[in-house]
């Protein structure tokens, strides 16, 4: 049931974009207030997508106990899911549970707590990802050869995946992160893009990421079949 709903708020949420693209030309002549509406629209919706993931993230998050490791192993998770932004955790040893807060660079303010509790088992969330995600190879046009193994969202198209990637390859060199990285003279190309953008990132845009650097298409030889007698 959950699998249904969340595919069908992801639809109701694209057929509301189509729809609004169709009647803002007709409601706002006027380009720039029609683009700021539609702007305004996806960022809301993007807002409300990033609390819905950081809320759910939280709640699958393990946390046996409140030592030093185990925040570690929290904050490191915290931030390459979400590594845009600013993580911080404060552990209230008395309650048994982990406040937490991510600082995104648009303003936004995540917050959760979580309770300590046992690690939940891996072959589920395993399982839970194999069925939700679907091969997704991408290579550039230079190199048709060399191929990115990725995955992409079920729902999505091919098309529709590739979209997403654009998207969220603009956001990453967009954001705080991507913009050090331009300051440090890293070259603003795909293979460094995938080589470094946050798990986190990937995922709000429906992909995934199984590799960070491309293989080479292997073409497999033709045995012949042996003459019998």
């Amino acid at each position: 049931m959950k699998k249904t709903t969340s595919k069908a708020k992801g639809n109701g949420e694209k057929q509301l974009l189509d729809l609004l693209k169709k009647v803002l030309p007709k409601a706002a002549p006027d380009p720039a207030v029609a683009d700021k509406i539609y702007t305004a629209v996806v960022a809301e919706l993007k807002s409300k997508n990033q609390v819905v993931s950081f809320e759910k993230f939280c709640a699958r998050m393990p946390l046996p106990d409140l030592e030093p490791k185990t925040l570690d192993d929290v904050r490191l998770q915290l931030a390459e899911a979400f590594g845009e932004g600013e993580v911080t955790i404060k552990p209230d040893k008395k309650e048994k549970v982990l406040a937490v807060e991510v600082a995104l660079p648009d303003g936004t303010q995540l917050q959760a707590r979580i309770p300590s509790r046992p690690t939940p088992p891996e072959e589920s969330d395993e399982q839970e990802i194999q069925l939700k995600f679907i091969p997704f190879p991408v290579s550039l046009p230079g190199d048709p050869e060399l191929v990115w193994e990725l995955a992409r969202r079920e729902d999505l198209s091919a098309e529709e995946g590739g979209i997403a990637l654009s998207k969220v390859e603009d956001d990453f060199w967009a954001s705080k992160t991507g913009q050090k990285l331009l300051r440090d003279r890293v070259e603003r190309s795909f293979p460094e893009f995938i080589a470094r953008a946050p798990a986190g990132l990937l995922a709000e845009g429906g992909l995934k990421r199984h590799y960070k650097t491309p293989e080479p298409i292997k073409v497999m030889r033709i045995t012949a079949a042996k003459k019998k007698g």
